[in-house]
């Protein structure tokens, strides 16, 4: 195996790690935007009124985004796995 396939790896699994984590983040950053807008907005200054918004957006963007997180892990996983006997050698 030489450096440019180890590089290469880490560098497709930091690809699949970004895109896997993006659209949690971004719901919870779209979230805490509009919260901390309203919370501007009324001058309620509580810390924690955003805390459920938050958990309830993130679990709705994991169930629509989902099927294709998994299916992102499953193919980039089968791709590592193919390519084993080709780095061994």
């Amino acid at each position: 195996m030489t450096p440019e396939t180890v590089v290469e790896i880490g560098r497709e699994a930091l690809m699949v790690i970004a895109l896997l984590s993006a659209p949690i983040l971004l719901t919870a950053l779209a979230i805490g935007l509009a919260i901390g807008m309203v919370q501007a907005a009324t001058q309620i200054q509580e810390m924690t009124l955003s805390f459920i918004p938050k958990l309830l957006g993130m679990f709705v963007a994991l169930a629509i985004a989902g099927n294709w997180m998994l299916g992102l892990v499953v193919d980039y996983t089968l791709r590592l796995y193919d390519a084993i006997p080709g780095m061994i050698g």
